[in-house]
């Protein structure tokens, strides 16, 4: 099948895929539209939001949707590393033997992550970025294709961990749900209220998935925006020679070359997705704020004026 062909067919699917998710998640286009890029793309994904607003649900239709294998990982204090990746037990001929942990499927739903401490929320950090895990010395490739979406509660910050820059950089895209707007919210009450449930139909296969993400990167790209993202990139940083004064005012630290990556890969899907074969510099813009949204941190006296991140990222789009 031509790379054409296979194109068009993407974006028929697409449009599909969110139809059968709209279903059962109603409003939060926003949301579920970076979470399938962020497939698509082999990206993981931070979904943050108040209680409430169907985080859990989304990621829990769209591997229904996807036709993907799901575990949920509640994340609490006491859980411990081998909880997720598995551990070696004896067995009866007193030989060690390896129990894998939830960690061996296609989603992860890492429930409330920042409720654990920073030596279990490091154990996803080799599985996200090499797809694997070493326990005892013993090196396990994990099943693909394989995403970490995790959801974190923005307001309680009671026996809560902050993620590590480390950790959060691995995230390719950090996801603001925000309330559902009047008439959502009452078609929400209205679906969830009664006896009818909806049932979402698989559109998609592991391989299915796997050829997309192949197809994503293999669409060409003009030099002046693979420029356009780097140069964004390079805005954030407050030390760089192309800084803003917003820039230099209110953040710490900026954004590094994993961002850049991030930029032109979701540029991509972005564009894929609406049909073009080519992404342009609004493509970058699209996506620019959820993609560096969790990569800068904002200074004390950003906190002090109630200058927001977005603020910042939009100045500089």
């Amino acid at each position: 099948m031509s790379d054409v062909k296979a194109l068009n067919d993407l974006v028929v699917k697409y449009n599909a895929l969110k139809a059968e998710i709209g279903k059962v998640i109603i409003g939060q286009h926003e949301a579920v539209n970076f979470t399938l890029l962020s497939i698509f793309c082999g990206g993981h994904s931070l979904l943050v939001g108040v209680p409430g607003l169907a985080k859990t649900l989304l990621v829990n239709t769209v591997s229904d949707a996807l036709g993907l294998n799901f575990k949920r990982i509640q994340f609490t204090p006491d859980l411990m590393p081998s909880d997720i990746l598995g551990s070696e037990i004896l067995d009866e001929n007193r030989h060690f033997k390896f129990i894998k942990g939830p960690i061996f499927s296609n989603i992860i739903l890492a429930d409330e992550i920042n409720r654990t401490p920073p030596k279990t929320q490091a154990a996803l950090l080799e599985a996200m970025q090499e797809r694997s895990v070493t326990v005892s010395g013993n090196h396990y490739k994990l099943d693909l294709p394989f995403f970490v979406l995790a959801t974190q509660n923005p307001i309680e910050q009671e026996g809560t961990y902050p993620l590590p820059e480390a950790q959060l950089d691995r995230f390719m895209f950090s996801i603001y749900l925000e309330y559902p707007s009047f008439e959502e919210e009452v078609a929400v009450v209205k679906s969830t209220t009664g006896n009818k449930s909806e049932t979402v139909i698989p559109l998609f296969s592991s391989e299915e998935i796997l050829e997309v993400q192949k197809l994503i990167r293999k669409i060409p790209l003009a030099d002046n925006v693979i420029e356009y993202a780097v140069a964004l990139v390079g805005k954030t940083r407050p030390k760089s020679k192309e800084a803003t004064p917003l820039v230099k005012s209110y953040l710490d630290w900026g954004a590094g070359p994993r961002a850049s990556q991030s930029l032109i890969l979701a540029a991509k899907a972005h564009a894929a997705v609406k049909g073009k074969f080519s992404p342009d510099i609004e493509d970058v813009k699209a996506v620019a704020i959820p993609i560096l949204s969790h990569r800068i941190v904002k200074n004390y006296k950003a906190e002090a004026e109630g200058v927001t991140i977005s603020d910042i990222i939009k100045s500089l789009l």
